[in-house]
């Protein structure tokens, strides 16, 4: 049996009328109630158990599906000993088909934690509805998917539209690089059957005008890197110039990483040649983007609106859109995102500290080895200290990234078909700069399956940073796009 399009015997217009209704009366309230939970994933909160915020979302999300009445439905939250739970939901086809076609939606229940400089008025758990905007953390990333996935499913079927099986995992340990998962999906997969599709609703963007179909994640490295070269701060004046700074040794280390002048990594360890395809994509999408590409950041200042002026201000790596989307999805990237030893301005006193730790966010091309490039970077960090400083370099989280197999043909002129019912104009492409776990081991327990990664995450959405949001008319959108797609699947 081959899936087969049939977008033509499928009207968008009721699927939406019933999805946009069932957002704004059902799925924006429960949305605000999750986020005012703090979730926060296992990593950023040790005692997650005993705080209950993740098991709080669980049970937000599971009441919620129980609820909608959807007929056969399965629904059970799973939960291995000393691991985050997962939500398992299945329902059977309709339509006279049978379980030989499944979709697979997935999604995830935890955050990132808090971080500064969220707007007057907004917060990470003070949820805000604003120019149909619903801000604080998680609604977009990626509390929505749960919602979405059941509100298409449920949409198919009060038109009488056949649809295959579909089942649903959606687990707790995403923000702190899945690693639960595997156990799971150990436990669940041969419960699952043949997927044939795989729908995950955990990306980005590029724009709110269209689908956007991601094509590739990079990999990551995440850990923390100490120099260490006093047992306890001395005086500046009495050290200055004969102790070295810790500081200027991490600041050392890391140009063996990445250039302080360009931010290019340079080692071939975290490196790999970019496919053909992809380059034509991030072409395609830099044509659809252009400044955009750059423009969507929060710039500490008005960059470049005043030619006149436009030096003395933060401007971005390149302007080139193509270069820029290539630096995103398939370049390496370098990010320090934390410190340890450096006092508060108000508080630091003429005193040389006696270590510099620095957390490290190394971001990989999608076909780099994340366990490997770790070993890479600690050995590459801890070689030949300078200054015969104390060094040391620990992963907490290493990740490969995915690239998506060869979209099949009836998969994409149903993308197509369904950007243009709901936006007007057709799918669009790109990788993607973020990390899903998810996607690397999917591919490795249904390798035949084809995968729909999308997601509400556009431009300026800010997902882990402050002031983040769901556009909340591009969600409906994106969920019946999703209804129309699973539709197709035979």
């Amino acid at each position: 049996m081959t899936a087969r399009p049939n977008l033509s015997t499928v009207d968008a217009t009721p699927l939406a009328e019933r999805i946009g209704a069932q957002w704004d009366a059902d799925i924006v309230p429960r949305l605000v109630e999750y986020v005012r939970l703090p979730a926060k994933s296992p990593h950023f909160d040790a005692r997650w158990a005993e705080n209950g915020h993740i098991d709080a979302a669980v049970a937000l999300a599971r009441d919620w599906v129980a609820a909608q009445g959807v007929p056969g439905l399965a629904l059970e939250v799973v939960r291995l000993a000393g691991r985050t739970p997962v939500i398992f939901f299945d329902i059977p086809a309709t339509g006279g088909l049978d379980a030989s076609r499944t979709v697979l939606f997935y999604g995830h229940l935890d955050k990132q934690p808090e971080m500064t400089g969220w707007r007057a008025g907004l917060g990470p758990w003070e949820p805000a509805i604003q120019d149909g905007r619903l801000y604080g953390r998680g609604g977009a990333d990626d509390g929505y998917a749960v919602f979405a996935a059941l509100s298409a499913v449920m949409a198919l079927d009060a038109q009488g539209h056949a649809r295959p099986r579909c089942v649903g995992l959606i687990e707790t340990c995403e923000e702190s690089g899945s690693y639960d998962l595997p156990a799971y999906l150990d436990l669940l997969a041969p419960r699952m059957g043949d997927v044939q599709l795989v729908v995950a609703l955990d990306s980005g963007a590029g724009n709110y005008e269209q689908l956007w179909v991601t094509t590739s994640l990079r990999g990551l490295v995440n850990g923390t890197l100490e120099v260490a070269v006093l047992e306890e701060g001395v005086h500046s004046g009495d050290a200055g110039g004969v102790v070295p700074s810790s500081f200027r040794l991490a600041r050392q280390l890391l140009d063996r990483v990445d250039d302080s002048r360009t931010g290019v990594v340079r080692p071939a360890a975290f490196n790999c040649d970019i496919p053909a395809d992809r380059l034509e994509q991030a072409r395609q999408a830099a044509a659809i983007l252009g400044e955009s590409m750059w423009r969507r950041f929060p710039w500490a200042s008005s960059c470049c609106d005043d030619p006149a002026t436009a030096s003395l201000f933060a401007e971005p790596v390149t302007k080139d859109p193509v270069e820029l989307v290539l630096n995103r999805t398939w370049r390496a990237a370098l990010a320090v995102t934390g410190a340890d030893g450096l006092p508060p301005t108000a508080s630091a006193g003429n005193v040389q500290r006696p270590f510099t730790t620095l957390k490290l966010s190394l971001r990989l091309p999608p076909l780099v080895d994340g366990p490997a490039a770790a070993e890479a970077l600690r050995r590459t960090l801890e070689a030949d200290p300078p200054g015969r400083a104390r060094v040391r370099f620990q992963h907490d989280s290493a990740a490969t990234g995915w690239n998506a197999p060869p979209v099949a043909p009836w998969l994409a002129a149903a993308l197509d078909g369904a950007s243009q019912a709901c936006f007007g104009k057709p799918a669009a492409y790109m990788g993607e700069g973020g990390t899903i776990p998810f996607m690397g081991m999917l591919g490795q327990k249904f390798p035949a399956a084809q995968m729909l990664v999308t997601g509400v995450l556009g431009p300026k959405s800010n997902a882990h940073g402050p002031n983040e949001f769901l556009d909340i008319a591009y969600a409906k959108k994106v969920t019946v796009a999703t209804a129309l797609v699973v539709a197709a699947v035979r």
